[in-house]
């Protein structure tokens, strides 16, 4: 069985643009969350309930002109019981040889109540090569920095 990988492309309009003519940041966040949910569901089936758990890494490497045509990629890269991590790449722009941007993005399976619960199907994470490299190396030297959940409610105690 072949990993779930997703292709999306999105046209860079005036309305996604900052001052300067190029995608504004906050659209480049959206383009992302959404070629990132898009490979969760692939990868979750139809009976996930996704929720974004956390934004772990978005890295910018080139301004983006209004106009462009960009090809996001994207795939699951890491699977827990109850949490993924989606990997996006924005594909190099026409005479570039590296992605405009990347990321990782992390999705829990929630119940009705928004508690985690186990993914409804086994899901199969991408092999760290190729493509997914870069990224699955950077997951790994990021996953020693855990969430502050506990953090968090040990404070307001």
């Amino acid at each position: 069985m072949s990993v779930p990988e997703i292709t999306s492309h999105r046209l860079v309009l005036p309305a996604d643009a900052n001052h300067h003519g190029t995608l504004y940041a906050g659209s480049l966040l959206r383009y992302a969350l959404e070629a990132a949910y898009a490979a969760a569901c692939r990868g979750a089936g139809p009976e996930a309930s996704l929720m974004l758990r956390r934004v772990v890494s978005i890295e910018c490497r080139r301004t983006v002109p209004v106009g462009t045509l960009v090809e996001i990629r994207g795939a699951v890269l890491h699977v827990r019981q109850a949490y993924l991590v989606v990997g996006v790449v924005g594909m190099p722009l026409e005479g570039h040889d590296v992605p405009w941007m990347d990321g990782l993005l992390g999705f829990a399976q929630v119940d009705a109540a928004g508690l985690p619960g186990p993914l409804p199907q086994a899901v199969e994470a991408a092999e760290p090569v190729g493509l997914w490299k870069p990224l699955a190396e950077r997951l790994e030297r990021l996953a020693a920095l855990k969430g502050g959940t506990a953090d968090w409610l040990a404070a307001s105690r």
